[in-house]
């Protein structure tokens, strides 16, 4: 590195999350060459998808291609591809078309993926959030199961509109509020000759309450709402296996069910034991305090990838504010490095809280100090907090006049099933 020109510096960002974005726009002062790498063309608004899927939001609501993020930053480009190794000791990264791609410093910000637990047969036959097409197959998937009960009703029988979400962490609660809220205001109506009363809400959460890294009181408010609106909360319950028609609970009991959204873990893109670094039992990346690979300071590691440890020893949270900060710690990083100024230091995540919507005029807010805020409160700081991370004016805008429609009419526009396709035969798989 140190007979090469700044301006030729090259920064590899591998992943375009929260985490990954943020380290590429706070190098836009640098005189380097940044580098945008990801499987997909656009940036996904993780924490929204939930309403994608139960048809609140449509996708490009959520998503912003991450070419136009970059317009304006005349040092950086975005390329779509996937990278599946790398040769460290030259500093390149192989993408699967064969292409190489050199670096001098690599980001590695690839994320999380569906974490199964080993249950046998969550992958065949269940649902994980993880992108844009993950919320449009749960959508289409949920109103597809309708079409067929309106044309054969006893498909009712055999639980094709029962819901089953496994997980009760903010995820899963959000998905199940929001169930609840489709199938109460939106395809009662849509579907009047379906006996839509016997449709079922069931989450399935391991521990003994809801949101369990958030305050007690929290997660039973959330409960209690749940209920209100027709969400069947089971606790303390294990998921022992999962069928095409059912799911098999630990203690015997089988729940007869159309669709499985399985929210129940994240755990780290499989990239780092790829390209053959030391990886932790959850397959996140070991790095030092300050976020780089002892063996490779050249690379930094960011977001849900990274077995980042807060100043106890605790693994950092996998959630957005943690991978927005890291990201700006290693553009930190990389700037005092090519200055030849002071180390930055350690890597520092301030808590800045957590929060989720349990649905209409209802959520659940706890700030650092251990403030909680819950019910209309929680739920407009729930909106305005979302509303600013949201990446382009469009989307905000779209994001705003959809919540204001389904607000005030009840109803959810987002609800075309645009596949032409034979409507799957089995009833728990993707199809």
């Amino acid at each position: 590195m140190a007979g090469r020109s700044l301006a030729r510096h090259r920064v590899v960002v591998v992943g375009a999350g929260f985490a990954g974005l943020r380290a590429a726009r706070d190098l836009a002062d640098v005189a380097v060459e940044v580098t945008i790498v990801d499987a997909r063309n656009h940036h996904t608004f993780q924490p929204l998808l939930y309403q994608v899927a139960t048809a609140g939001l449509d996708a490009d609501d959520v998503c912003y291609a991450t070419r136009g993020i970059f317009h304006r930053q005349s040092n950086a480009r975005a390329i779509r591809a996937q990278v599946v190794g790398a040769d460290l000791g030259a500093r390149t990264v192989e993408l699967a078309d064969g292409a190489v791609l050199a670096y001098d410093h690599l980001v590695l910000a690839a994320g999380g993926v569906t974490a199964d637990f080993g249950v046998p047969g969550v992958l065949e036959h269940g649902f994980g959030l993880k992108s844009a097409a993950d919320a449009v197959a749960i959508r289409t998937h949920v109103l597809e199961r309708f079409e067929r009960c309106e044309r054969d009703p006893s498909r009712i029988d055999d639980g094709e509109l029962t819901l089953v979400v496994a997980g009760g962490g903010p995820t899963g609660v959000e998905m199940a509020g929001g169930f609840a809220e489709l199938i109460n205001h939106v395809l009662r109506r849509d579907f009047p000759s379906v006996d839509v009363n016997r449709a079922r809400v069931v989450l399935i959460e391991a521990a003994d309450r809801l949101l369990g890294t958030f305050a007690p009181k929290l997660g039973r408010s959330a409960e209690r709402k749940l209920g209100r609106i027709g969400v069947e909360v089971l606790l303390g319950t294990q998921v022992d296996r999962v069928t095409a028609s059912s799911v098999v609970l630990a203690d015997g009991r089988t729940i007869d069910t159309g669709t499985l959204v399985w929210a129940a873990g994240i755990k780290a893109n499989p990239l780092g034991a790829a390209l053959g670094l030391e990886v932790d039992r959850g397959g996140r990346i070991v790095v030092d305090r300050d976020l780089r690979v002892a063996s490779h300071p050249e690379i930094l590691v960011i977001g849900d990838l990274a077995a980042a440890r807060d100043i106890d020893g605790s693994l950092l949270p996998q959630v957005a504010p943690a991978a927005i900060q890291a990201g700006a710690h290693a553009a930190k990083v990389i700037k005092a490095e090519l200055r030849g100024g002071r180390p930055v230091g350690r890597f520092r995540y301030r808590d800045k809280g957590s929060m989720a919507t349990i649905g209409r005029n209802s959520a659940v807010v706890e700030l650092p100090s251990g403030q909680t805020v819950t019910g209309l409160a929680g739920w407009v700081a729930w909106l305005c907090l979302h509303l600013v991370m949201l990446i382009g004016f469009r989307n905000r805008a779209n994001v705003v006049v959809n919540w204001a429609w389904n607000y005030l009419t009840y109803d959810r526009a987002s609800r075309l099933i645009i596949e032409d396709r034979p409507l799957p035969p089995r009833v728990g798989g993707p199809g």
